[in-house]
């Protein structure tokens, strides 16, 4: 992670799906890998697509939708990082690393939500 992006979530969400781009592409594509990589690359790459068009919210509401399905997003890609680990022992240790980002990514979403729902 890049330091002085550490809180420009445009580009620690870029990052994230890029660094989950570079982890698939090493692996190894038979049939299990296949499916869980096409997968895990969508949802990961989405939680940044829907965070730039929450960016551009047309209301208070439009912007609390637009997070919580980038919030959904990380969820459904935590779990496909979960699968990968599963069919790629080897690579346990790379897929925690991005398993702990999209927790983190989770808490931030879920604080900007109540923070925003508070106003």
């Amino acid at each position: 992670m890049i330091k002085n992006n550490k809180y420009n979530l445009e580009e620690r969400t870029a990052k994230f799906a890029e660094d989950i781009i570079d982890l698939v592409r090493k692996m190894n594509k038979n049939e299990v890998n296949k499916r869980i990589i096409t997968q895990v690359v969508a949802s990961g790459g989405s939680i940044g697509a829907n965070y730039c068009e929450a960016t551009e919210a047309e209301s208070k509401k439009d912007f609390i939708h637009k997070i919580s399905i980038a919030k959904k997003e990380i969820k459904e890609t935590k779990h496909w990082l979960r699968l990968l680990a599963r069919s790629n022992p080897e690579c346990k240790d790379k897929i925690r690393l991005l398993w702990q980002e999209a927790q983190e990514l989770l808490l931030i979403f879920s604080k900007t939500i109540r923070t925003t729902k508070g106003k």
